[in-house]
């Protein structure tokens, strides 16, 4: 597929995982793709690696620069970098409150501005953000998580209004539990993994963990001209989890 020749991206915490995955289907179809990540060096070729911590503003801006004259601008951002934590209110302590935040939300802001002169060049741009069903739908042992996501949607509309009539389109993608690494860490740490997995399978109605090709299918759809009318738009990719509310099956 070539549905993205000649449009360039950048992918935040493209190397494993979900960005990975995405940062594999731009390229795939077509696209020039550059990773940042703290270590990029699964990202092989036709990928570029950059290495990046979204929590510096100087080293994300000397990378989105690097990547940007490497690949001679810049159509598309994936700010996909972003990291968990479990607990309640009670739980974590301020100092992973303001660790939290300062990736998952502060590292959006310091990625996207850092790209912004960029994207106002290119006739094609588009902004996709990683967000989560956390940001919709409240789930057990995920404030701090579900606060930073909650954030990053009311961040995609704010940065949509902000940037529409200058062409860059905003959007984000609301993953389900998705079949990750910082999932599988999850599960591993689990009294009993194989429980664990069962229920987050059964807490999505569709009845399985979302994969990271169908997450990287969607933030794909809407970087590319074929979303060209869609900004300020939060895309489940959830197994129906944040709509659907389905009886109990039969004999359960």
């Amino acid at each position: 597929m070539t549905g993205l020749s000649g449009l360039r991206a950048l992918v935040t915490g493209g190397a494993s995982g979900i960005g990975l995955a995405t940062a594999r289907t731009l390229a795939a179809q077509g696209a020039r793709v550059a990773v940042l990540d703290l270590d990029p060096s699964a990202a092989q070729p036709p990928l570029l690696g950059f290495k990046a911590d979204v929590s510096d503003d100087a080293s994300v801006r000397t990378a989105v620069a690097e990547a940007a004259t490497e690949m001679g601008g810049l159509d598309i951002l994936v700010n996909n970098a972003g990291i968990g934590a479990a607990g309640t209110v009670e739980d974590n302590p301020d100092e992973l409150w303001h660790g939290v935040l300062d990736i998952n939300v502060l590292g959006i802001v310091r990625t996207t501005r850092a790209a912004l002169p960029y994207l106002r060049r290119s006739p094609n741009a588009a902004v996709v953000n990683t967000c989560s069903i956390a940001a919709t739908a409240g789930l057990p042992q995920r404030a701090l998580y579900s606060a930073s996501k909650g954030a990053v949607l009311s961040l995609t509309l704010a940065m949509a209004a902000d940037h529409v009539r200058e062409g860059i389109r905003v959007n984000c993608v609301n993953p389900g539990t998705a079949d990750t690494p910082w999932v599988g860490r999850l599960l591993d740490a689990a009294d009993d993994p194989d429980a664990e997995r069962a229920a987050l399978n059964a807490r999505q109605p569709m009845g399985r963990l979302v994969t990271a090709d169908e997450v990287a299918a969607a933030i794909v759809y809407l970087a590319s001209p074929a979303a060209a009318s869609v900004t300020g738009t939060a895309l489940a990719v959830d197994g129906g989890m944040q709509g659907l509310r389905l009886r109990p099956a039969a004999g359960s």
